[in-house]
């Protein structure tokens, strides 16, 4: 899911930085209009903050920086958003549609077996956030207290993947075990987010996959676990 998302962020390649003397709007300059030099810019910022916030970190990150790292002028920058809070939200959403995507693909061709489902969303989880570590420390840590509304919309995301699960359960669950099947998922997301956490996004396992899997079989024996 992650490499859907990354080709949909990732800029071009980076060349001098634009001036302020851009091209009239609704002119089209090198093949482009203004509405795809815009989403072309924001793209490019986009690219900048997954960088800098997945490698220096949000609080550690300037506008200033951004927009050196896009080599783009901060009058773009705030054409395409509104600060840097917002840029974070906006590449946060990314990687998360991308994670998502992913891994309920992975579980619906999975086939039957909760086994099977179980291990495939996970496996595909896992490797989405584990292949990048910007990715994981992103989606993992940059956002956490970040700002009361990045803090929410963390919140419903912890919520959409435990409802999945919750739903992925009741097909195999005891139906008088089903009312304590959210709580459960609850719990399993977060215990899946807080390893992930102790274990990357260290740019030294990026990609490892017998971390990656050590990972991936211990989760397998929690969800099972609980779901049964």
């Amino acid at each position: 899911m992650i490499e859907a998302c990354c080709q949909h962020i990732r800029s071009p390649q980076k060349g001098p930085a634009v001036t302020e003397s851009a091209p009239a709007v609704g002119r089209r300059y090198g093949g482009q209009d203004a509405a795809e030099r815009r989403a072309e810019r924001r793209a490019r910022f986009i690219e900048a903050g997954l960088e800098l916030f997945g490698t220096q970190g949000y609080a550690g990150t300037s506008v200033r920086a951004i927009c050196g790292e896009a080599r783009l002028t901060e009058r773009y920058f705030y054409e395409a958003v509104r600060d840097r809070e917002e840029l974070l939200a906006v590449v946060y959403e990314e990687l998360v549609q991308e994670a998502q995507t992913a891994t309920f693909a992975a579980v619906a061709e999975a086939g039957p077996e909760m086994e099977d489902q179980i291990t495939a969303g996970l496996g595909t989880f896992v490797r989405v956030l584990s292949e990048d570590p910007r990715k994981a420390r992103v989606v993992l840590v940059e956002v956490v207290g970040a700002s009361a509304r990045l803090e929410s919309r963390r919140h419903r995301v912890i919520h959409e993947f435990a409802d999945f699960i919750a739903d992925l359960g009741k097909s195999h669950a005891p139906e008088k075990d089903r009312q304590w099947l959210g709580m459960i998922a609850v719990a399993l997301v977060g215990g899946v987010n807080e390893l992930l956490v102790s274990r990357t996004p260290a740019p030294e396992r990026s990609g490892d996959s017998r971390d990656r899997d050590q990972i991936v079989g211990v989760c397998t024996s929690l969800f099972l676990g609980a779901l049964r």
